[in-house]
């Protein structure tokens, strides 16, 4: 070879070596780095299902790990051990148990969660079935401190947009409020305070029939089959290992009459409606641009037109005509009022 070409050898060796082994941006160090974070996320995940099981008084076993985490029984047993050895867990010959430590670093992750999807909810236009998932990604990232920075930025929220407590900075957490749908009897009325967000297939149910933390329900019918009540004006049926994860709070039955079930959506074009409320389900930027257009308690708003393929509608609004949604309109709730002559 010349030495011009050596040269161009050389070149290409050292700088192939750059991209491999540079300290902190080569490909080995974010490999590793990538290992590291996902080691710790797995470890952190246990912590998690160690203190639900803590939680929710049930008993933590080697089999019931592995099946949450989706690892194989030696992966489970091989990662209890770091965690024995890192003075977060103990096992005993029949379930797995939590350290003071331990203990205090589930519930650092948990508030990192539920502060995240909180934020989610308030301040974003994340779609609802992905807070969950956004938010297991951001527990593992954000420091105590950071956590702490958005819980002021929040307001200092209780709950998350699901109904589950927060930690506090302290790691103090109040039980869960409200007993499951399934158990109340015929008539009751009840609010949402809690929903389930696992198994993801469940909650999708639940979010796909418009319920939430904050909307109230009238019990029609209960079987063994189905789970049937009002809810939003309509009549919902559930299955009842769908409506187990549906947990309210029984309110005294005068308080259903009080309630609006119509909503924008059911003004037939000319008819008027005065707002009474927006759905609880309204959060974050959607329901500061709804009250940016005037649609406040008090406010009177006409169906003006409906376009061709039904959605959206046109509603005048204190003099203005604008757009909505069927999905949008399904969110206010409105007390049907006659066109004035």
């Amino acid at each position: 070879m010349t030495p011009f070409e050596l040269l161009i050898a050389g070149v290409l060796v050292c700088g192939l070596a750059a991209v491999l082994l540079w300290p902190r941006n080569g490909i080995v160090a974010r490999w590793r780095t990538s290992r590291e974070r996902s080691t710790r996320s797995l470890l952190e995940d246990a912590l998690k299902h160690l203190y639900d099981c803590e939680y929710r008084n049930i008993p933590c076993t080697l089999e019931r790990l592995a099946g949450t985490l989706s690892i194989s029984g030696e992966a489970a047993a091989k990662l209890i051990l770091r965690l024995e050895s890192m003075r977060l867990a103990t096992r005993t010959e029949r379930e797995l148990r939590l350290t003071a430590e331990g203990r205090s670093y589930a519930l650092r992750m948990i508030r990192v969660h539920r502060l995240w999807e909180r934020y989610l909810a308030d301040e974003t236009n994340v779609a609802e079935r992905d807070w969950h998932t956004e938010a297991e990604q951001q527990e593992h990232r954000i420091s105590a401190e950071e956590a702490d920075e958005l819980a002021r930025r929040l307001g200092n929220p209780l709950y998350d947009p699901h109904g589950d407590p927060i930690p506090s900075a302290a790691g103090s957490l109040p039980q869960q409020q409200g007993v499951p749908l399934t158990s109340l009897d015929r008539g009751v009325v009840a609010r949402i305070v809690h929903l389930e967000d696992e198994p993801e297939a469940l909650y999708a149910q639940l979010v796909a029939v418009g319920l939430g933390p904050g909307i109230q329900i009238r019990l029609i019918n209960r079987t063994p089959d189905r789970i049937v009540f009002e809810a939003n004006g309509e009549e919902i049926v559930l299955a009842p290992v769908v409506a187990a994860n549906v947990f309210v709070l029984p309110l005294a039955a005068e308080k259903w009459s009080a309630v609006s079930h119509e909503t924008l959506a059911h003004l037939n074009v000319g008819e008027q409606g005065m707002v009474v409320g927006l759905s609880p389900l309204c959060r974050g930027l959607q329901r500061r641009r709804l009250m940016d257009l005037g649609i406040v308690p008090g406010t009177m708003v006409e169906a003006e037109m409906r376009s061709p393929f039904g959605d959206p509608t046109s509603y005048k609004i204190r003099g203005a005509s604008i757009a909505l949604r069927k999905q949008q309109a399904e969110l206010i709730y409105v007390s049907r009022k006659e066109k004035a002559a």
